[in-house]
């Protein structure tokens, strides 16, 4: 039987105090690529209380994604918003999920992040991650926005790290290891790298600004 919202909300306020727990319920985060990073992010958040969660993806299940990203065999071919959105209802079932099932771009960017106070950037391609943070810090400078540059490999995870970059932009990540120069993307890996984010996002919501 599933919890009702007053008892899942208690256990999360024993977990982290009401005062920590009030700022995650008025939290509304974008996770911007559901891939290896993006969906482990947004469970990690959904698990913590995050009140809103925006899920934006225009891909689908790929076999090859289940080496690393929170998907299931039977949800092979659908869309990931929709397959993790699912997912999120199961473990959360009162987290406001949005989805929006297209790609991003430098056009739609502005309307798609209008309404989330913190932007996860979650992509594979470098050419889209360069897309997003240019145009969050364009559009909307006043946003934070937790990027991830390097985590492939099966390199030491202790050189993965959260830094502040500048201004509200946070990398996490090695920001070296690359898919081109070697093994690829492992699960363990990907998913420090995507705590490394989702923690960032958490401290932000709780009014820490540094890593």
């Amino acid at each position: 039987m599933i919890p009702t919202q007053e008892e899942m909300h208690r256990a999360l306020e024993e977990r982290h105090g009401q005062a920590l727990q009030a700022r995650f319920d008025a939290g509304r985060v974008a996770v911007c690529g559901l891939g290896g990073l993006g969906s482990n992010v947004a469970i990690a958040l959904a698990r913590a209380g995050v009140g809103t969660l925006h899920l934006i993806d225009f891909d689908k299940v790929d076999l090859t994604n289940l080496n690393r990203q929170q998907y299931m065999a039977d949800q092979l071919g659908r869309y990931k918003t929709e397959a993790l959105a699912e997912t999120l209802k199961r473990i959360a079932p009162y987290c406001k999920v949005r989805t929006d099932t297209v790609r991003v771009t430098e056009e739609n960017l502005p309307e798609l992040l209008t309404e989330d106070d913190i932007v996860c950037e979650a992509f594979d391609r470098p050419e889209a991650k360069a897309m997003l943070v240019s145009g969050v810090l364009e559009h909307f400078p006043q946003k934070p926005l937790v990027a991830a540059s390097g985590m492939a490999g099966l390199g030491s995870a202790n050189t993965i790290r959260t830094r502040r970059a500048f201004g509200k932009l946070y990398l996490c990540g090695d920001e070296t290891s690359d898919v081109s120069h070697g093994l690829g993307l492992v699960s363990a890996r990907v998913a420090v790298c995507a705590a490394h984010q989702a923690n960032m996002i958490l401290r932000l919501l709780a009014g820490e600004t540094e890593p």
